[in-house]
């Protein structure tokens, strides 16, 4: 190589490196040379140059990291409704709200959990019951979505990291179509709330005797609260279960929050285009099957084990019985609506209830638990290794490793918060096993259902409760992303050594 195109070389790479040096501060002046750039004075500077941007950089590094933007927004959001429902005029003249009541009601309802320690008709004014359902709507738009929309509302762009986040919780796997899929997201959130409330009128009108201010606020209440699975009531009816005209609008919209936005949006598409289920997403079609087969399970369980309860349907007919089998197949897994029945049920009941609000709804919905598809995943894996297969397959697809991996860490890390809480539960409480464990399932799973373990005077039991709530919420997944980002392809694979298991 000659002298003359090493001189070339290194002209182009001093042009290709002078954008990057121009840019600094102290090196405007290009008369000083490179040599001068790389100079003792130089680098000194550059460090302090560096110190000075690092200083400054925390909250812009906050506002880039997802999951911690995340969990600020949602603190953030639990902070305000808490001051908010601490106002005199959130309670009654006759009622006091402590810091811990206050606390633990806008934790269950920016969670969609639903379970409340005072009876929120009782004890909350309009506009405390308002600012619960204000934080139900936060809470079910999705903490991560939400703080996705005041992102692009405010700065019009997005960093790579946050849409990465955001497209896993609105189950799209296109960054470009974030923008697009919150706004109609959005929208089908209003569209069936609004349809909801159409439906819930008529009912409403006729039980609240033709009262046009109570019937809106119930309607407009419950047509929230029910699509948000949220299971807060604004009067003493609760649920209405003996009324087809509102327990059945209620049901309905409460089953499709369950189901999540991605299966809706899917559904939606198929049926512009005319496809049939054979065209549907292997989301949709392992979403709608195992709720399917957990709502129908629920149903029978209800049937046979509680048909005879005496503190059930001592003076019920047969319509009464299976309206409130069809309450107790669907609400536990989502919304907890009419909890006056629950501490009536038998200790099986409890467990297998313990059990539905473990799994929960469907994955991005207002539903909590490890998602039926975490579940359906889970038995997949199981029997592709009862049958000796080395691939995980459903509906002629093969299920990539990652998820299996997912799968496995957050039913496993979740059965061990909800086992802890449980512990700690039982500890701090001296509730049985079966209480405990129904009460976290409820809290961990979103259910809204309540046996009466947790009080306003038990501020111990109330915070733990809380905590699993938000756990519940934001999903382990977001907490992990958080703490570490994900790392990428493993640069070093070890040696392959079996091991004895079982």
């Amino acid at each position: 190589m000659t002298m003359e195109s090493d001189c070339l070389m290194m002209g182009d790479f001093a042009r290709m490196l002078s954008p990057l040096i121009d840019d600094y501060p102290s090196n405007s002046d290009r008369s000083h040379g490179y040599a001068w750039w790389f100079s003792e004075h130089t680098i000194n500077d550059r460090a302090r140059f560096a110190n000075h941007r690092r200083r400054h950089r925390p909250p812009l590094r906050l506002l880039g990291h997802p999951g911690r933007l995340t969990i600020a927004y949602f603190t953030t959001l639990i902070v305000v409704m808490t001051a908010l429902l601490m106002c005199p005029a959130a309670s009654r003249p006759t009622r006091y709200t402590p810091l811990s009541v206050a606390f633990f009601t806008a934790v269950s309802a920016l969670s969609t959990c639903g379970i409340s320690i005072v009876d929120t008709a009782g004890h909350w004014t309009m506009f405390g019951q308002g600012i619960i359902l204000i934080s139900v709507q936060l809470g079910g738009l999705g903490v991560m979505s939400f703080a996705s929309i005041i992102t692009i509302a405010v700065n019009r762009h997005m960093r790579a990291s946050q849409r990465v986040l955001t497209a896993e919780e609105l189950g799209t796997n296109r960054l470009s179509e974030i923008r697009s899929v919150l706004t109609l997201m959005v929208a089908t959130t209003l569209s069936i709330e609004l349809i909801t409330f159409v439906a819930l009128f008529p009912g409403l009108w006729k039980i609240n005797n033709k009262d046009l201010g109570r019937t809106l606020w119930e309607a407009v209440f419950f047509a929230v609260s029910s699509y948000n699975n949220a299971g807060f009531t604004p009067d003493y009816a609760g649920l209405h279960v003996n009324s087809w005209s509102v327990g059945l609008p209620i049901l309905l919209s409460a089953f499709a929050g369950t189901l999540g936005f991605p299966v809706l949006l899917n559904l939606l598409r198929s049926a512009q285009r005319g496809d049939g289920p054979r065209r549907w997403t292997l989301h949709t079609k392992l979403t709608l099957l195992t709720t399917g087969i957990l709502v129908t399970l629920s149903l029978v369980w209800f049937l046979a084990v509680e048909w005879e309860n005496p503190s059930l349907f001592k003076h019920a007919d047969t319509a009464t019985r299976i309206r409130h089998a069809l309450a107790a197949a669907v609400m536990p897994r989502t919304s907890g609506f009419d909890p006056s029945w629950v501490p009536q049920v038998s200790e099986p009941t409890k467990v297998f209830m313990s059990v539905m609000m473990f799994i929960g709804g469907g994955s991005t919905s207002t539903a909590g638990g490890i998602r039926v598809t975490t579940f359906a995943v889970i038995l997949l894996i199981c029997r592709a290794a009862f049958t000796g297969h080395t691939d995980v397959n459903a509906f002629g697809r093969r299920l990539h490793t990652r998820t299996l991996m997912t799968a496995v860490s957050i039913t496993a890390s979740c059965l061990t918060l909800v086992l802890s809480a449980s512990v700690g539960l039982m500890l701090l409480t001296g509730c049985s096993l079966t209480d405990a464990l129904f009460e976290t399932c409820s809290a961990f799973g979103l259910g809204g259902y309540s046996v009466g373990v947790a009080s306003a005077a038990d501020s111990g039991a109330t915070t733990l409760l809380a905590l699993v709530m938000v756990l519940g919420r934001l999903g382990p997944m977001t907490i992990a992303y958080a703490i570490n980002r994900p790392s990428g392809n493993e640069v070093v694979h070890y040696p392959t050594e079996s091991i004895v298991v079982g």
